[in-house]
């Protein structure tokens, strides 16, 4: 004996098409935003912006550590200046500029 469960009417025969081509339609109008060279564009734009902000982040984290750094090398914890660390950094600082003056001022003349 045959089972009748496996026996479809043609009413459930065409609401399953019509549930198939509803789904379809869906699938390709998707694909149709997907595809779309504006969507192609803004996700392009989406990821540039998103490196960059991430390249961005690691320098400032970076630059951040740096300064951290180096503050904590001229600074005591209390806030107050290490002269002793100061003064010698600024004379080299004033010297540099002084020999970059000079050499420059030796090009143009």
């Amino acid at each position: 004996m045959s089972d009748t469960s496996d026996i479809r009417t043609p009413a459930q025969i065409e609401a399953d098409i019509k549930r198939r081509r509803e789904t379809l339609a869906e699938t390709l109008d998707e694909i149709g935003v997907r595809v779309h060279p504006k969507t192609i564009v803004g996700d392009a734009k989406a990821k540039v912006a998103a490196s960059v902000d991430n390249s961005l982040g690691r320098v400032y984290v970076g630059a951040n550590r740096i300064v951290s750094d180096v503050k904590g090398h001229l600074v005591r914890d209390d806030g107050a200046p290490r002269l002793e660390r100061i003064v010698p950094v600024a004379l080299v600082a004033v010297a540099l500029v002084g020999v970059l003056t000079v050499s420059s001022r030796r090009r143009k003349g």
